[in-house]
């Protein structure tokens, strides 16, 4: 009698599919869309599930956290200096951004606006670049920071435990990326523009910066966003050209690390530690999605 019920419920929901295939698609468009977002947000209600359980009891936890305890939100914030360590992660991510987009500007101008031989090649062989893994740098990378080799022949400073460890590897494995995005835009922009700059005695270079790069705003805004997005998220260089201390510009991710310990693990600080680290992220995000969106969208339409 069940399975006789069921076939009819089953033939019933086929019969009304067939009859109103919209009802279908919206079905399967809000299945898919509560999949994405639950997928995306698990996480982070899990960190706030461990953060507010107290560290002994975080075994004994299911879905709902196992006691009430905030106060781990503010203990990060006592036991370490956990805003320096974001502070860190902020100014290495926004001097590795200025320096890819004034350099990642040049280059991408010279492959947007000029025709010349083998661009096609040049600009295959950057995008090649960006796909090498980082782990492929890293031994050659740590000898030259740390001062144990030379570059051409001439001594290398030691820049190991400073933030140019982490901003000179990720320059050159985002610069790809940025020039990409930007000779995307700057191929759009009209060269009328940009001759009636050079006609009032503007040079290439000022042309660039005052007519091709505000014209191009929305794609220069995604490039500075993602990079800056990538470099505050970036695990690989970040914990292996700094040590932990937070004077020798260790990054956020050193600093939840700083609640592992060699006896005991507290999960619920490491949890608070890592949604707060999240906030910057989230603000940014938050505040400049619209040009991300837009960014996207008319860097993929030929004008």
């Amino acid at each position: 009698m069940s399975t006789e019920t069921d076939r009819n419920v089953v033939q019933r929901a086929a019969k009304r599919g067939i009859e109103n295939p919209e009802l279908v698609y919206r079905g399967v468009k809000y299945a898919a869309l509560g999949f994405f977002v639950l997928m995306s947000l698990f996480p982070l209600y899990w960190l706030l599930v461990l953060a507010l359980t107290p560290n002994t009891e975080i075994s004994n936890i299911f879905l709902l956290p196992n006691g009430f305890n905030p106060g781990a939100f503010v203990t990060i914030f006592t036991r370490r200096p956990f805003h320096l360590y974001v502070l860190n992660s902020i100014i290495i991510a926004s001097l590795t951004t200025v320096i890819i987009l004034v350099l990642g500007s040049l280059a991408g101008y010279v492959f947007g606006r000029y025709d010349f031989r083998g661009r096609t090649a040049l600009m295959l062989v950057v995008l090649v670049i960006s796909y090498f893994p980082p782990v492929a740098f890293l031994i050659p990378l740590f000898q030259l920071f740390t001062g144990n080799a030379s570059l051409f022949g001439l001594p290398f400073p030691e820049i190991y435990n400073t933030p140019w460890g982490i901003v000179m590897p990720l320059s050159a494995l985002l610069m790809p990326l940025v020039i990409f995005i930007l000779s995307t835009f700057y191929s759009q922009i009209p060269d009328g523009l940009e001759d009636a700059a050079r006609i009032e005695g503007s040079t290439r270079l000022g042309a660039l910066y005052r007519v091709i790069v505000p014209l191009s705003a929305p794609g220069v805004a995604t490039a500075g966003i993602l990079s800056f997005i990538i470099v505050y998220n970036e695990f690989f260089f970040s914990y292996l050209m700094v040590s932990g201390d937070v004077n020798n510009w260790a990054p956020v991710l050193h600093g939840i690390f700083q609640f592992q310990g060699s006896q005991m693990v507290f999960y619920n600080w490491m949890a608070a530690a890592s949604l707060v680290g999240i906030i910057p992220m989230a603000i940014l995000v938050i505040a400049g999605q619209e040009k991300i969106v837009s960014g996207l969208t008319q860097g993929a339409l030929k004008e």
